[in-house]
């Protein structure tokens, strides 16, 4: 059973988390966790899973949000806030009563920096006592400084984290296993392949997006001090495993293709950055990176601190893949 208490140095948070929201979108409770980015995949996963937990939960969205995004936010009890992040003292009265606040805006530097910052700078204003940045990535505080720019980018704010005086947990979740189906850069479902570069045996760490919100409701309402970094895996897997994985749900042979060394790998992204995609939330060297962090082990998470909350389950890569498998079916009778 989900533990439904706070934040034990706010005692007077512990009622009104008793009471879930009704599905009429009542006025907000004095005390919430606010989610920053919940029209986001990973947002409205975690706003439902606070939801799910009997936690009020008050979704800071931009103005002119289309209604059609945030229609299931609202459906589920959610509370609407349209507030431009640059205003700061409405941004603040936003944020007054949260016992958390959750950020999973994604972005370059106008949205890490600049929009996230305002955020940070809100939430100290309003007092709240806990502050999750939206890191989900990769291990950064082990990768090189100019070996992935988004991880760069999130190890920039961190100085602002630290200078805050507030209390922070970041959540690294190694790679997202969803990128692993539909057209995912790994696996070529017409050649069968899945492919990798440097050694087919080097563990990889993947969580699924709904993993990695379940545990982020878990840190939110957490009624101990976090650690500074949490680190999760759904399943850590090699190249090897992960054809396998495939093999066994599509009844077919997956090989493992190799790409190259990461050295060469290195030197690709260096020659395709020279023509551009710095503007680009996602260019292809992008993905580049995040591949050479991974197979060179240089992003690997460890400890993982899964067991930190034990009433949570973890997704297989195999269990994830035949769940799309069915999902795919399903959609395919419906479409």
């Amino acid at each position: 059973m989900t533990n439904l208490k706070v934040d034990n140095l706010v005692a007077d948070q512990t009622d009104l988390l008793l009471t879930p929201p009704s599905s009429n979108s009542p006025p907000m409770a004095s005390k919430f966790v606010a989610v920053a980015g919940a029209t986001g995949g990973l947002g409205q996963l975690v706003a439902m899973e606070l939801v799910k937990r009997g936690i009020p939960v008050k979704a800071i969205v931009r103005p002119n949000t289309d209604p059609l995004r945030t229609e299931k936010l609202r459906n589920a009890g959610v509370t609407i806030a349209p507030v431009d992040l640059s205003a700061i003292p409405t941004l603040t009265g936003e944020l007054s009563g949260a016992i958390c606040v959750i950020s999973t805006l994604q972005g370059l530097g106008d949205v890490i920096h600049t929009a996230q910052g305002k955020l940070l700078e809100a939430s100290m204003a309003a007092k709240v006592p806990r502050f999750i940045p939206s890191d989900f990535s990769l291990d950064f505080t082990k990768t090189k400084v100019g070996s992935n720019r988004n991880l760069d980018l999130r190890r920039k704010f961190h100085n602002e984290l630290n200078k805050s005086g507030i209390a922070w947990t970041s959540i690294l979740n190694g790679g997202f296993m969803d990128l692993l189906v539909g057209n995912s850069p790994m696996i070529n479902h017409k050649s069968r392949t899945v492919a990798y570069i440097g050694s087919t045996t080097q563990p990889l760490d993947f969580t699924t997006m709904v993993d990695t919100a379940a545990y982020t409701a878990e840190v939110a309402i957490d009624p101990n001090p976090t650690p500074n970094f949490l680190r999760i895996a759904s399943h850590t897997a090699n190249v090897e495993e992960i054809a396998q994985a495939q093999s066994n749900v599509e009844g077919v042979a997956y090989k493992p293709s190799w790409m190259g060394t990461v050295g060469t790998a290195e030197l690709m992204i260096r020659i395709m950055r020279f023509f551009g995609g710095e503007s680009d939330v996602f260019p292809a060297w992008q993905g580049m990176q995040y591949m050479v962090n991974m197979f060179s082990g240089a992003g690997k998470l460890e400890p993982l601190d899964n067991n930190r909350y034990p009433n949570l389950n973890w997704t297989k890569v195999g269990d994830f893949f035949r769940q799309h498998k069915n999902q795919k079916s399903v959609d395919n009778v419906w479409s």
